[in-house]
């Protein structure tokens, strides 16, 4: 099993900016846009505005967060980049290609979007689960799957710490198991941009320290993949994260290197309570002014 990343607190910690640019390096060449939006508005039929003048650009080995509060739009943003929905005006260009111009059927192999209304079979094993990213369907076609689409779906499995699952029906799995086997799932046919709508969501301290950790592995081993995280909370966001956009009301409030955008300003102007942003050992945190956590008083002695 891999294990998972441990981070000490006096490790050196490298910015955003110097992470891509180590991520470039690993390329070899200099990296390529694998979303480009401008303009992007979205309005329902009834004239409700979703989302307004989005401006955003994520490039290969970028991880982007995507926050803010209920109602921001982040999960119709997250769907159209994941080419399941179009804007209403905007140009979105997935993968080299324009949305409205192309088959965007053509493009869903090359990106993993964990869809939270996926319907997946509860009598699976896990590791017929993830086989099924590899036809992009919701039942196996085992004709379709060899030698080499299982030994990628074991290396996933065990990339994301649920080796241990295999054999298990998948409806037997916990809620932190499941979202590590479906992230498995959508690397199966080895995109180039992965998309994860609230992956920590329901999980408990350990599930959610699993799951980060496997991204953190997955990083490392597939340094060209760009991925967009979508979350409420600093605290559920990968250590390996470089970028973010904060969401408000439809509108980006900030957007850029997570050094730069998550900051006590904007993370509180987005959303709307004062907030202070702490970072260690490469990972965020918010907390109220005030009630930071303090060390334990030494004992009194008798």
């Amino acid at each position: 099993m891999i294990s998972p990343l441990d981070v000490p607190d006096s490790a050196p910690v490298r910015s955003a900016n110097e992470e891509v640019s180590a991520r470039g390096a690993s390329l070899g060449r200099r990296p390529e846009a694998v979303l480009r939006m401008s303009g992007v508005r979205v309005w329902t039929p009834e004239g409700m505005v979703l989302l307004e003048g989005i401006r955003w650009t994520v490039a290969e080995g970028q991880h982007w967060a995507l926050l803010g509060p209920n109602g921001a739009g982040k999960s119709t943003l997250l769907r159209i980049a994941a080419g399941v929905r179009h804007p209403s005006a905007g140009a979105v260009d997935v993968l080299g290609r324009r949305l409205g111009r192309v088959d965007v059927r053509t493009l869903w192999p090359r990106i993993g979007f964990v869809d939270p209304a996926h319907r997946t079979p509860q009598e699976l094993a896990v590791e017929d689960v993830v086989l099924t990213g590899a036809t992009g369907t919701v039942q196996p076609l085992w004709e379709r799957y060899g030698d080499a689409e299982r030994r990628r779906a074991a290396w996933l499995l065990e990339l994301m710490a649920a080796g241990r699952l295999a054999g298990r029906a998948f409806g037997t799995c916990s809620d932190g198991e499941r979202a590590r086997v479906l992230i498995a799932r959508a690397l199966m046919p080895a995109p180039r941009l992965l998309l994860l709508d609230e992956p920590s969501a329901g999980l408990d301290m350990a599930g959610r320290e699993d799951l980060l950790a496997g991204l953190a592995d997955l990083s490392a081993s597939e340094p060209a993949l760009a991925s967009v995280v979508v979350s409420h909370h600093l605290e559920d966001l990968p250590v390996t994260t470089t970028h973010a956009m904060l969401l408000a009301g439809g509108r980006a409030v900030a957007s850029g290197p997570g050094d730069d955008v998550l900051t006590d300003a904007t993370v509180s102007g987005c959303f709307g309570v004062g907030v202070r942003i702490l970072r260690t050992g490469g990972r965020w945190a918010a907390v109220h002014p005030g009630r930071e956590p303090q060390a334990p008083r030494e004992a009194l002695g008798g």
